[in-house]
């Protein structure tokens, strides 16, 4: 008895997300049949989209393409007309008092951060064997800052204490604190080179044009929940996947493509046998954050500038450490926005996006699912909200244009099949980082089990939808090879 051919054998994809999707398609273009095993009643996982009243779609997961340099999730996006937009500038920031600070001060400050973040990589990149492993980059921040706002400057202590305020919005990058950011495997976390673009357009024609392939040919069945894998012992065998509703399937191979969330709630008890210690404890290793969004609609973008007022309120939006929302936010927890009203012609509308991360997430989904109603959902958001966004240029209580008319926030850390969370991140205490993530790249090959998803991606593309899709490929591509190898060995 002999393995089968690639134009026989059966292969399983286990999510529908851009990973899976495109394993399936290169699996689907050399020959191999394919089938999809969806838990959700559509394609894309963390990729998904939702339409405002307004007639715009906005993404409930990735809004960003990191890095241009050879980047082909920006290909994708160019080729289906979708808007992109270079959002790199904070044009209004405000300090733990609510009050706005002056746009030269905001842009120094703003610069100090990038400037140190670059030296964080730089530093991580040629000295991560020598870096504590316990060394957060908040710690490097507060080594560094102090150099760029020496002691002699007035206000120094005040001034540094902001821009440490600002250096805490990176969390809105990893979806964890910048506290917990390790510095040693910060590395990791450097993207693609060039911009990080705003995906304006939202990331649905490039999901559909991913999705399209496994769509025409693959057999893909949604709201099949996986329960567990057994895989093989031996070449010969067949891996065997059982499914919640009580059915059996057999595959001559399985790409396990779910997010690292799941791995982890499920790794002891989804596989058989047992998964090696090595893999369990790289499923572990590796932390997974909780970034979530938040977005409010209004009439008309009222922060604009107004005739000849300037321009004041533009792209990214900060409120710092604020001390004015006891009720709410005792804690202080930053706000990051992104307002939508600056995008390109056809892709702008009068919506603010609000990134919430850590702690703050963690509170915020757990009292919208204390709130089932829309109605009650969106007076809590508001009523969350309101503080920081009645902040902005020309609010005024009582106009028709400043009341919210849509809410909408996501909720991935209430979402079982998303891992109860967001995206993979590399924390402090972690010690072999890299080496975690290529033990998941490399799964079990011989036992028919392999792994895709943004935690196995390249280095330069990890917790990335870019990261996702290469890591599917790559696995499409390694399988092809074994079974050209299989094929040249006659077995």
């Amino acid at each position: 008895m002999t393995m089968a051919s690639k134009s026989r054998a059966h292969i399983a994809v286990v999510g529908a997300g851009l990973s899976g999707l495109r394993c399936a398609d290169v699996l689907l273009q050399n020959g191999f049949q394919v089938s999809i095993l969806e838990g959700r009643d559509r394609v894309g996982g963390r990729v998904h989209q939702t339409q405002l009243s307004n007639g715009h779609w906005i993404d409930m997961g990735p809004n960003w393409i990191h890095g241009t340099t050879g980047n082909v999730i920006l290909d994708l996006a160019m080729d289906t007309g979708t808007g992109i937009d270079d959002i790199d500038e904070v044009s209004c920031a405000f300090d733990e008092t609510g009050v706005k600070l002056d746009v030269a001060e905001s842009l120094r400050y703003e610069t100090i951060m990038w400037e140190t973040i670059d030296d964080a990589f730089a530093y991580s990149t040629a000295s991560e064997a020598e870096i504590d492993p316990k060394k957060s980059l908040m710690d490097f921040f507060r080594e560094k800052v102090p150099l760029k706002i020496p002691d002699d400057e007035p206000n120094a202590a005040a001034k540094r204490n902001t821009v440490y305020q600002i250096c805490e919005t990176w969390g809105a990058f990893i979806g964890s604190p910048v506290t917990k950011q390790s510095l040693k495997f910060f590395w990791l976390e450097e993207c693609i080179d060039d911009e990080n673009l705003f995906c304006a357009g939202t990331y649905r024609k490039v999901l559909q044009r991913v999705a399209k392939p496994a769509g025409d040919k693959a057999d893909i069945s949604f709201n099949t929940i996986v329960d567990s894998i057994t895989y093989k012992k031996e070449a010969k065998e067949k891996v065997t996947v059982h499914v919640k509703d009580g059915k059996i399937h057999e595959f001559d191979e399985v790409v396990v493509t779910v997010p690292l969330g799941w791995l982890q709630k499920n790794k002891n008890k989804a596989f058989d046998p047992p998964l090696p210690t090595s893999l369990t404890s790289a499923i572990d290793a590796i932390s997974y954050g909780c970034l979530e969004k938040v977005y409010i609609s209004f009439p008309e973008a009222f922060w604009r500038a107004k005739d000849d007022q300037p321009e004041t309120a533009k792209g990214f939006i900060q409120w710092v450490s604020p001390t004015y929302h006891p009720e709410h936010n005792a804690s202080r927890w930053p706000q990051e926005a992104v307002e939508l009203s600056s995008l390109g012609n056809d892709d702008a509308h009068p919506t603010l996006l609000f990134y919430t991360y850590g702690e703050q997430s963690q509170w915020f989904t757990s009292e919208l699912t204390k709130r089932p109603e829309k109605r009650d959902k969106t007076e809590f958001i508001i009523q969350y909200f309101k503080p920081y966004y009645s902040r902005l240029p020309n609010y005024m209580a009582d106009a028709v244009v400043c009341q919210p008319v849509e809410c909408v926030a996501t909720e991935w850390l209430n979402d079982e099949l998303a891992g109860n969370g967001s995206y993979g991140n590399f924390q402090v205490g972690l010690e072999r980082g890299d080496e975690h993530i290529k033990t998941m790249r490399e799964g079990l090959p011989d036992q028919g089990l392999w792994f895709a998803g943004e935690h196995t991606a390249p280095y330069v593309a990890l917790g990335t939808s870019t990261g996702a899709y290469l890591s599917g490929e790559a696995v499409g591509e390694r399988i092809l090879e074994k079974y050209e190898e299989l094929k040249f060995s006659g077995k």
